[in-house]
């Protein structure tokens, strides 16, 4: 259980810079998305090759998580759609929700009680992202494609925490990264109607920064996810992963000097969604501690 938290600590650093990337790369955001998707999807297929830990699974399985990694593209699309409307410190805010719609939708899906203490205390982390969006006008449609974006967030962590017992971390993410391919692939005309671009290649600066978040802030960051998942629960991780604005804010301030444009009703809205994880972080270990006196007791 230590290890798998030490894991998911590391990861949540590693996707602290997922936002930063979104500015640093001048392509749109289904580019970046496609990009990111490919490059990692060619980087473990190489790996997994030269080191022949290919798992073998049927083409159902295959299907399966290939459909969360569509699911996984999707959040990307809209994460960095949030970015680029807004800006750094918005979208990752937003991602926030993420352990709100987990609340909802991990008893749905899994046949389980609603946890009424989960939906409460995350519905404070819908009030901070509430008094978020009466900012500047110029930032609700980028609010609002990040919380589309937390969406399909907690649809994926619920959806991987059923692959993550039965399958190696690495064989997940090769399917995963192939089905967001596909997915991406399959949208990206219309997309590219919808939004126009000069070009579809990047540039070479653009492409340094596209290894670098496809490596580390991909491939090494959802391992350590998907291997975190084996023994934490998927509300956990969401819950967790609600730091990511702090450590992205954090740097955006540093690298772009956001707090500039940042008003009073952000700072209280971000100190809302802390408190919730706070909160949250606090019910959770008493959660463990209890689990672990009683079975000492027996």
């Amino acid at each position: 259980m230590k290890k798998a938290y030490i894991q998911l600590h590391l990861a949540l650093v590693l996707a602290g810079f997922t936002g930063i990337f979104g500015r640093l790369i001048t392509l749109n955001e289904g580019l970046i998305s496609w990009y990111r998707t490919f490059i990692s999807a060619v980087f473990i297929l190489i790996v997994l090759t030269l080191t022949g830990k290919f798992q073998k699974i049927t083409l159902s399985e295959k299907i399966k998580m290939g459909a969360a990694g569509a699911i996984l593209g999707f959040h990307w699309l809209f994460f960095y759609g949030s970015i680029k409307y807004s800006n750094i410190s918005v979208g990752v805010v937003c991602f926030a929700l993420t352990s709100f719609f987990n609340a909802l939708f991990e008893p749905a899906i899994n046949k389980k009680k609603l946890s009424i203490q989960e939906l409460l205390l995350s519905g404070l982390t819908l009030c901070g992202i509430a008094l978020i969006f009466g900012m500047d006008i110029s930032f609700r449609t980028g609010i609002i494609l990040g919380i589309i974006s937390s969406i399909f967030s907690a649809l994926y962590t619920v959806y991987n925490e059923r692959l993550a017992g039965n399958y190696r971390g690495e064989t997940i993410i090769l399917y995963q990264l192939i089905g967001g391919v596909i997915a991406l692939t399959l949208i990206m005309p219309a997309f590219l109607y919808f939004t126009p671009t000069t070009s579809l290649l990047p540039s070479l600066h653009d492409f340094g920064w596209l290894l670098v978040l496809a490596i580390l802030c991909t491939v090494v960051m959802y391992l350590l996810i998907i291997n975190a998942l084996k023994h934490i629960s998927s509300f956990t991780v969401s819950l967790t992963f609600n730091l990511e604005p702090l450590y992205t804010i954090l740097l955006a301030i540093v690298i772009y000097k956001e707090n500039k444009v940042l008003s009073t009703s952000f700072y209280i809205g971000l100190f809302l969604i802390l408190t919730s994880l706070g909160l949250q972080m606090c019910r959770v270990w008493y959660k463990l501690k209890s689990r672990q006196l009683t079975t000492i007791s027996h």
